[in-house]
């Protein structure tokens, strides 16, 4: 997915209501059961997945559609979806936990952080922050670029050795972007997984499960295209394509999800109630899982021109009909498409899953439905 997409989208949510807004409530299930039937009629995607969540919880949620095209089995909502680059926030919010626990240090040097890299000079003053707001001079085309993508798949490396060998090709020479501008690159979060991997001494994925899932009780949540249900039964599977040429993709082919490598910048995947959870976090001040002012953070845009991207999410300061700021962001590993948006100020986040990679059309159709709502 581009940028430019992010971006689009982004203000088109931004705009998608006005006036006053108050929380949602379950008695507002009907309109979100009509939103959802709307949106899935409007645009047929395979199938489409949408939530409610409050500071207490997820009020309402529902699913339309099919598990795989041309099938009949139906989507559930016990059904794992792929979270694409809406896993940055958590790999985001997981270096904000090692902060609260004296672990980490959002100012460390980048030589403290990978000790034995050679690092060129021109990194000199550039924070871990600053690869999370997407402004460290990071291109993706040049720290991956198609030789990552073609040969990950088979690298007989660890894990964290994958990472750290991505890390030290950025680091190794100048940056190929211009410093404190923004350009979204999925490298700048592999940098931050491989930062944890140093912190810790274990891989990436480890520390999500002991850290985020297991205190979070996100039971579903797992790495890669979601394989079965909890039942051991089947799921959603991801599909490429458009329209009558759309194409339903075994789990089990290696290009069913990006290189496992990439995971910090985007390859966990749960299920629609288990995300609620997770998006609660930043309606309650980091639930007691961070600090406030750790979540606070999380939420604050980097300083500069372009995008306001904070640490995992877009971040634009004032929206009218959120009251204040709203955190969105997109992910899609191009089989899959997942939006998100909070409003803190106003108490409510809404999810929008759809199990093929052009479900962009889907998702913001819903999503433009249920931020409708409270205004009806």
């Amino acid at each position: 997915m581009t940028l430019n997409r992010r971006g689009l989208l982004a203000a088109g949510l931004v705009a998608a209501a006005t006036g006053g807004v108050s929380s949602a409530s379950a008695g507002d299930a009907a309109d979100y059961e009509a939103g959802l039937d709307a949106a899935f009629a409007e645009t047929g995607p395979v199938a489409l997945a949408g939530g409610v969540v409050t500071r207490e919880g997820l009020v309402w949620s529902g699913v339309r559609g099919v598990r795989r095209i041309g099938g009949t089995d139906p989507a559930t909502l016990d059904d794992r979806w792929h979270l694409g680059s809406n896993t940055k926030a958590m790999t985001a919010a997981l270096y904000g936990r090692l902060v609260d626990q004296g672990r980490a240090d959002w100012d460390a040097p980048l030589g403290n952080l990978f000790p034995g890299v050679r690092i060129d000079p021109a990194w000199d003053g550039t924070t871990i922050r600053d690869f999370m707001h997407h402004r460290a001079g990071v291109k993706d085309a040049d720290a991956l670029g198609m030789v990552f993508f073609l040969t990950a798949r088979g690298d007989p490396r660890s894990l964290p050795q994958q990472r750290l060998a991505v890390v030290e090709r950025m680091l190794g020479a100048a940056p190929t972007g211009t410093k404190g501008a923004f350009e979204y690159a999925n490298a700048n979060y592999m940098l931050v997984g491989a930062a944890i991997e140093r912190i810790t001494g274990q891989s990436w994925e480890q520390v999500v499960q002991a850290e985020l899932f297991a205190p979070l009780g996100l039971t579903s949540g797992g790495f890669g295209a979601p394989k079965t249900d909890t039942a051991g039964g089947s799921n959603v599977w991801g599909h490429r394509g458009e329209g009558a040429a759309r194409v339903a993709v075994d789990p089990a082919d290696p290009g069913a999800d990006n290189p496992p490598a990439l995971g910090p910048a985007g390859t966990a995947h749960m299920s629609l109630d288990d995300y609620a959870k997770w998006l609660r976090l930043f309606l309650t001040d980091g639930g007691g899982w961070l600090k406030p002012e750790t979540a606070a953070q999380l939420a604050t845009p980097g300083a500069g021109e372009g995008m306001p991207y904070a640490l995992g999410w877009i971040a634009p300061p004032q929206v009218p009909w959120a009251g204040g700021p709203v955190l969105t962001h997109d992910g899609s590993n191009t089989l899959w498409y997942a939006t998100a948006v909070v409003a803190p100020a106003r108490g409510v986040a809404f999810i929008a899953l759809s199990n093929q990679g052009a479900g962009q059309a889907a998702t913001t159709a819903l999503m433009r439905k249920l931020v409708g709502r409270l205004n009806a």
